[in-house]
């Protein structure tokens, strides 16, 4: 196994929890005021981790498990998802299937994990989510499949690879489209501004935060560190297409790819400095919306006029 295959994986571990400091840090700067450190989801992390867990009696083994099988699915879509030059560590043909499914399977675990602890709130979080997820998922598969048709490849290594060879200068029109419809979904899943606000304490608007209402101590840590992960998966996505690697060296194309992280956490704190959360009524369409640009990418690609 070569270093660079372990590279990415290495890195989203242990840099994941950053883009949330700079997405804060940018937010308090814009709203002038100091802000939080850059390492305080590191600090939050380590003081939960250090904490018991309370739970309640009417839980199961669905309510326990659910945070570590949802780790453990952002941790293994991690290893599939290549960074700047360097490859994944898991390639075969059709892992992007697999990373939407493991994506799904976190996603469903918290799910289970909210309803067993028969809150309302909690439920109507966990129906929010599922209604929501269900229509980024749609978005984000034909996105991947637009890619995968422009590219004529199946692994999300090798497509990594395909749009460095001067993609953008043959179908710039595609990979736009596909471009805004992953960061669509990558607000949503993420549950940022302008579909959900992670900052706010009001069950009855907050969807994602009122499905984990009841976790603490170390099983809250591996929520955070889960959903920072999934942040960065996410976002690894938009900057391996956005900036494709071209230096031929596999520590310079990490070294922009890391640097296009931290623009595009700034830039989600800049939107949720500037936007306010769309009614939720809006909120599927703005996803239809996404749906409908992966769509129009994949038709242009079998048409051959997105080039």
């Amino acid at each position: 196994m070569e270093v660079a295959t372990l590279l990415p994986l290495a890195v989203t571990l242990i840099m994941s929890p950053l883009l949330l400091g700079v997405i804060n840090r940018t937010k308090a700067m814009v709203g002038g005021r100091k802000g939080p450190p850059l390492l305080q989801p590191y600090y939050d992390l380590i003081k939960l981790l250090g904490k018991g867990a309370v739970y309640s009696r009417t839980t199961t083994w669905v309510f326990r498990a659910g945070p570590i099988v949802s780790l453990a699915g952002c941790v293994l879509a991690a290893t599939l998802v290549p960074l700047g030059g360097c490859e994944s560590l898991i390639k075969f043909h059709g892992d992007l299937i697999l990373l939407a499914y493991l994506l799904g399977l976190g996603r469903l675990c918290t799910v289970l994990a909210a309803l067993d602890t028969g809150s309302p709130f909690e439920g109507m979080g966990a129906s929010r989510e599922a209604m929501f997820s269900a229509l980024a998922e749609s978005a984000f598969l034909l996105g991947l499949a637009a890619l995968a048709r422009n590219t004529g490849a199946t692994s999300l290594t090798q497509m990594h690879a395909a749009l460095a060879d001067g993609a953008w200068s043959v179908s710039g029109l595609t990979l736009a489209l596909v471009t805004v419809a992953l960061l669509v979904v990558f607000l949503a899943e993420n549950s940022r501004i302008p579909v959900d606000d992670p900052n706010t304490h009001l069950e009855l608007t907050m969807i994602h935060e009122v499905m984990v209402l009841d976790h603490g101590g170390p099983d809250f840590a591996f929520i955070l560190y889960g959903a920072s992960i999934k942040l960065w998966v996410l976002g690894a996505l938009i900057i391996n297409l956005v900036l494709a690697p071209s230096a031929g060296e596999s520590v310079a194309d990490l070294g922009v790819a890391l640097a296009g992280m931290l623009i595009l956490a700034v830039l989600v704190g800049l939107i949720e400095s500037t936007m306010a959360r769309l009614r939720m009524p809006r909120v599927p369409q703005l996803l239809v919306g996404a749906t409908a640009l992966s769509g129009l990418a994949l038709v242009l690609e079998f048409g051959g006029i997105g080039k």
